[in-house]
């Protein structure tokens, strides 16, 4: 049986049929995926596809030949990183980077479309999964363009406490700044702010949320819909 999400492994691959999951197990790899680590390249070929047990990748678009670039998603183990190579040759469409370490399984891009092409049903998977990521891109566009950075630290931060199982969340000023399109000083401003409510209790590259409850209120409503969605498209589950 397939391990449940207490056990810490990545839910869609929990989601997955047993018969379809012995598929895909022989070419699967246990790896580490340590903080800072670059799992695809902007434009260049995906190779590997990594479904992350703990962590969480950034996934970042580039933008004036390097020098700067903007989050436009988060994958955790609700998700993969690169699965649309499984229908074929693609190229990553924005960077992909390990921003709190964790670990995860990998299968290289050749192994996946061998094994989507002897079944449909995991072929329809990958095509549902790309479905789930473009709604919740959409889901993040709104968010940066509407919301204040507050209530999307709050956000951010609840999703990274729902991926690593852990109220400690090691962040640096610089990764929180790119990610919430700020001044370095204006983070440590709003997480001053959060440890000043109760919320949180910040140090220099770490923040434990001290109150859940209270950072869900103060939150903005795309937290509950980026985590309902991913629950809609693959219900967890661990059958036979």
């Amino acid at each position: 049986m397939l391990k449940s999400a207490a056990d810490g492994r990545n839910h869609l691959l929990e989601s997955l049929p047993r018969n379809e999951y012995d598929l895909l197990l022989p070419h699967l790899k246990d790896v580490p995926l340590k903080q800072g680590t670059v799992l695809a390249e902007q434009g260049e070929a995906i190779d590997q596809v990594h479904f992350p047990h703990s962590g969480m990748v950034s996934i970042v678009v580039v933008l004036s030949e390097g020098e700067k670039s903007v989050e436009t998603a988060t994958v955790g183990r609700e998700g993969a990183v690169g699965a649309i190579a499984g229908l074929g040759a693609r190229k990553a469409s924005a960077r992909a980077i390990v921003q709190v370490e964790g670990h995860g399984a990998r299968i290289s891009a050749r192994n996946l479309q061998a094994t989507v092409k002897q079944s449909p049903f995991l072929r329809d998977f990958i095509v549902r999964y790309q479905e789930m990521l473009l709604h919740q891109a959409q889901q993040s566009t709104a968010c940066n363009a509407l919301h204040e950075a507050r209530p999307r630290l709050c956000r951010w931060l609840l999703q990274a406490r729902d991926r690593l199982d852990s109220d400690t969340v090691a962040l640096t000023q610089e990764f929180l700044a790119q990610m919430l399109g700020v001044r370095r000083t204006t983070v440590t401003e709003l997480a001053r702010g959060l440890q000043s409510k109760g919320l949180v209790r910040y140090k220099r590259g770490k923040i434990e949320i001290l109150d859940r409850q209270g950072l869900e209120d103060c939150a903005c409503e795309c937290y509950e819909a980026l985590r309902d969605q991913a629950d809609h498209y693959f219900p967890r589950s661990s059958q036979a």
